[in-house]
């Protein structure tokens, strides 16, 4: 199978315990476990990575922009899901 025949996954990598993991970039790999070795060595490359994902791209669902007044405005009469109310104390990290 020749490289551009190889399915393409989104990487998206950890950097340190607590912390979400962010989308990095993408790559063509023959599997997911080549893609994580692949990842490793072109994404974290100072070591900074803590943990990686490889989801084939053809598995993410998105939205469209034209769907952002259905999907993101009905929310924004509900206060309670924005943490404005909340005091976060200083000991917390990461947050």
């Amino acid at each position: 199978m020749a490289d551009k025949d190889w399915p393409l996954y989104e990487i998206f990598i950890r950097p340190r315990n607590g912390l979400a993991h962010r989308h990095v970039g993408s790559l063509h790999a023959p599997d997911g476990e080549m893609a994580i070795e692949m990842a490793r060595d072109l994404y974290t490359r100072r070591g900074e990575g803590n943990s990686i994902w490889a989801v084939p791209a053809v598995a993410i669902a998105v939205s469209s922009p034209d769907d952002k007044a259905s999907l993101f405005e009905p929310a924004e009469d509900k206060e309670y899901r924005y943490p404005t109310h909340y005091t976060i104390p200083s000991d917390v990290k990461n947050m």
